[in-house]
C-alpha cells in the first residue's frame, strides 16, 4: 500500500489546539481512533505540505 493505491475506507478527521499548547490531528475509522499531536511548527510544516501537494495537482 502506499500513497498512489486507491482504498474504499470511510474516515473522519479533526484538527485543532489542545490544552497541552499542541495540534492534534485526530483521526478515526472503523472503531479505531489515531490521535496525533504536533508541535506548532511542526503543523506549520505539515500545512504547509498539504498546501504545495494540492497546488502541484491542481495546475
Amino acid at each position: 500500500m502506499g500513497l498512489n493505491t486507491e482504498r474504499d475506507i470511510e474516515a473522519n478527521m479533526q484538527i485543532g489546539p489542545t490544552d497541552q499548547g499542541m495540534v492534534r490531528i485526530f483521526v478515526e475509522s472503523q472503531g479505531i481512533e489515531i490521535p496525533m499531536d504536533f508541535s506548532p511548527e511542526e503543523a506549520e510544516e505539515i500545512a504547509a505540505e498539504i498546501i504545495a501537494a494540492a497546488k502541484s495537482v491542481s495546475g
